[in-house]
Formats: C-alpha cells, sequence, structure tokens
C-alpha cells in the first residue's frame, strides 16, 4: 500500500447520481499529482455504494469507505480522514457544488504558507443555496466570528486542506468539520484562505438541513469557545539532546 502526497476526503449520502462527473472532475483537477479518493458512503439508502465499486474495477486510486448507518457529516469526515493515507488532506462535499478545480489550489496554498499553516480554507464568493440557507449561514457566521475571532468569513465550506497529523489531533464532536479553523487556531497554527466559487447542485437534494447548521449549531459554538478558553497557552515544545 503506498503513500501518496495528498488524500481527498469526500463525505457523501445518497449522492449516486452525483458521484460519477463529480469523480471524473476530481481526477481531471488532480492529474499530474500525487493522490488517493477517499469517499465515505455515510450510510446510503440508493446506489452510492454500487457506484463506487464499479468504478473502482478501473480506478485503484479510488477508496470506498462505508458506514453501516448514517452518522453525519463530521463523522463520514472523520472516518475519511483516519483512513488517509497522505500528508496533507483536502476535503470536499460530496453534492457536486464544491468546485474540484479548487482542490490543487488548497493543497499548494496550504504548502506554501509553511508549518506555521494550519489549514488552507476555502471561502464561497457566490452561494447557490436557498435565500433562507444563505440567510441561516450568514448568522451564524457572524455570530461565530464574533465569539472565536478566527478571521474566516465562511467556515462551512467543504473545501479544506489540512495537514494529516494536525487533523487527526483536533478535538472531535458532531459538527467539529464547521469549525477547523478556530479548532486549528487552539492548536497554535495560522489558517490562509482561498476564495472559491459555489456550484448548483445538479441532482438529488441536502442531507444536512438547516436546524444541524443552526440551532445545533449554537450549542457547538460555545463547545467551541470552551475548549478554546481551556488552552490559552501553547508552548513550543523542542527536545534537547544529549550535550
Amino acid at each position: 500500500m503506498r503513500n501518496p502526497a495528498i488524500t481527498i476526503v469526500i463525505p457523501c449520502r445518497n449522492e449516486a447520481a452525483n458521484l460519477a462527473f463529480l469523480l471524473d472532475e476530481v481526477d481531471e483537477a488532480m492529474k499530474g499529482r500525487d493522490y488517493e479518493v477517499i469517499v465515505v458512503d455515510d450510510g446510503s439508502t440508493d446506489a452510492t455504494g454500487t457506484a463506487l465499486q464499479e468504478r473502482m474495477k478501473t480506478a485503484p486510486q479510488l477508496r470506498h469507505i462505508h458506514h453501516d448507518k448514517s452518522a453525519g457529516q463530521s463523522a463520514a469526515v472523520r472516518s475519511g480522514v483516519f483512513a488517509a493515507r497522505g500528508a496533507v488532506i483536502v476535503t470536499m462535499d460530496g453534492d457536486g457544488q464544491n468546485d474540484p478545480a479548487y482542490l490543487p489550489v488548497l493543497a499548494d496554498a496550504l504548502i506554501a504558507a509553511g508549518p506555521a499553516i494550519g489549514i488552507a480554507a476555502g471561502q464561497r464568493l457566490k452561494r447557490t443555496d436557498s435565500k433562507l440557507k444563505q440567510i441561516s449561514s450568514r448568522f451564524a457566521n457572524g455570530l461565530r466570528q464574533s465569539i472565536l475571532k478566527d478571521n474566516t468569513r465562511d467556515s462551512g465550506c467543504g473545501l479544506k486542506a489540512v495537514h494529516a497529523q494536525l487533523f487527526r489531533e483536533l478535538p472531535f464532536f458532531d459538527g467539529w468539520h464547521r469549525y477547523l479553523p478556530a479548532l486549528v487556531l487552539r492548536e497554535g497554527y495560522g489558517t490562509v484562505h482561498v476564495d472559491v466559487v459555489d456550484r448548483e447542485r445538479r441532482h438529488g437534494k441536502s442531507n444536512y438541513g438547516i436546524l444541524d447548521r443552526g440551532l445545533r449549531g449554537i450549542l457547538d459554538l460555545y463547545g467551541v469557545w470552551w475548549l478554546r478558553r481551556r488552552r490559552k497557552t501553547v508552548p513550543k515544545i523542542t527536545e534537547i539532546g544529549h550535550g
């Protein structure tokens, strides 16, 4: 089993209709790169699993992680993170709204930023969600920024690149994937941002609703605030050798 430089993690649930074109786009965007793609099937009840198994016959870079029941987007991302073999992990949503053209851009931005930076976070310039989702997201992002001060305009964007070791060290909870910049800051690392343009969903509907992003998100917000308050100092750790 080889260890590629980059792992693309795609959480999805009931996205069989979107996966074929999306994975084609991922392979095109990553052409010439050393990468693998992990699709985490979060308890789908459609043909997602069948579509992935068929594609794997001709796509050695593709891996299929399966949840026997839906555990949510955060759990799906986490399963992909712990299965990843790459030193850099880039995440994206499985609904086709994130453009894979930004995958190498995010990976390059993270690497170029140097070891002091822990995450390259995508920030959407044009939203294609419904007005209600846009309003709720704008409110949530404004509230998050006022409390966490993570200097991130849009922490809910699925496009993010994080060093694999750091990703695995972040404290986990349901909803964790929406607070990655703040959690990375908690570990003493900085953030760089990449502007991205969202796309219309071609098939199906969102599997994660407004209540998940809104009401429960407020509880998560104060949980992250508490976590950051409980780690005020991050020391620089150096081992001193024998004199």
